[in-house]
């Protein structure tokens, strides 16, 4: 803390303007600090400015790119959902069509050549639903072939460990809730359909007029019958999607919440106040004035006591 020293009538040391000048340099410093603050908008500039500040204000911006990352994480996840529910939409109302088709043909009053041509018309479809198969694509995977699972990192908990999110499409899904294969493949799934045994759309190109096959009087019971239970397979598939994309959404909202307040927390911090700064800038100037003056008043103390010697 300084004080006021006077050294009497000597001549040889002038301690008032040391002191003055010590005063001076503060207020320079003081001056340097504010103008950097300002300069920079933050109130820690270094670990020295405040050094518990400045490792807590660390952590919590290391928190904040996890969250970041997280959040970029849940983004992909959510594509992930609605380009696989955008398929299966699509599925549904083309298996929709072939349900229609062969409800149609089970009329008694169509002919031979009609029912040939619907079953033709919903081989048609098939076909494209095995065009929507292969087309739903994210990151290089096939989504509805039955084979995709990808885990997301959407969080960290208290002691760093990471929470994830499964996206499984997968046959072996327990969560469809569906018995066997929940594949969409029509021409690689011979066997099965959308987790129906037995249900092959390809079988539909094989109606002729010598053999109607899935649309016989004897089979298009059972045809109609399986489509409607691989129509509500679908929707078990895209419901358990659905249920997904809620958890998603809920996440992405907290994530975004929790970045806005760890934000907050390192601005508080961190940034500088600048009516503050600038009020004590104002402040550190007028002490280098007032130093300045009285340094130039302290200097010609020793002039006055010379003239004892005249």
């Amino acid at each position: 803390m300084p004080s006021a020293i006077s050294n009497g009538g000597r001549v040889r040391t002038n301690t008032p303007a040391e002191s003055a000048f010590n005063a001076l340099g503060e207020a320079n410093k003081s001056i340097a600090n504010h103008q950097l603050r300002l300069s920079t908008g933050k109130r820690i500039n270094s670990a020295a400015d405040d050094v518990a500040g400045y490792i807590t204000s660390r952590s919590l911006q290391s928190r904040s790119r996890a969250l970041t990352s997280a959040l970029n994480a849940v983004g992909d996840a959510t594509s992930v959902t609605g380009i696989a529910s955008d398929g299966l939409d699509n599925i549904n109302g083309l298996l929709s069509q072939i349900k229609d088709s062969a409800a149609s043909a089970s009329s008694g009053a169509l002919g031979t050549d009609e029912k040939v041509a619907l079953a033709k018309a919903a081989y048609r479809m098939a076909q494209q639903i095995q065009t929507v198969v292969d087309a739903t694509v994210f990151g290089g995977k096939q989504l509805l072939a039955g084979s995709f699972s990808a885990e997301f990192v959407i969080g960290a908990n208290g002691t760093g460990s990471l929470l994830t999110m499964a996206v499984d499409l997968t046959t072996g899904n327990s969560d469809f809730n569906i018995p066997g294969s929940n594949g969409f493949n029509v021409n690689n799934n011979a066997a099965n359909f959308a987790g129906v045994t037995g249900l092959n759309l390809a079988s539909l190109n094989d109606v002729t007029t010598s053999s109607l096959g899935v649309f016989s009087t004897a089979n298009i019971q059972t045809t109609m019958q399986s489509l409607a239970t691989a129509l509500n397979n679908v929707n078990l598939v895209a419901s358990y999607l659905g249920g997904v994309t809620n958890r998603l959404v809920s996440q992405e909202s907290s994530l975004k919440s929790q970045s806005t307040n760890y934000n907050a927390a390192i601005s508080r911090i961190e940034d500088a106040d600048v009516a503050q700064e600038q009020l004590g800038l104002i402040r550190a100037q007028f002490m280098q004035q007032a130093s300045i003056t009285s340094l130039s008043q302290a200097n010609q103390a020793p002039q006055t006591f010379l003239q004892l010697l005249r």
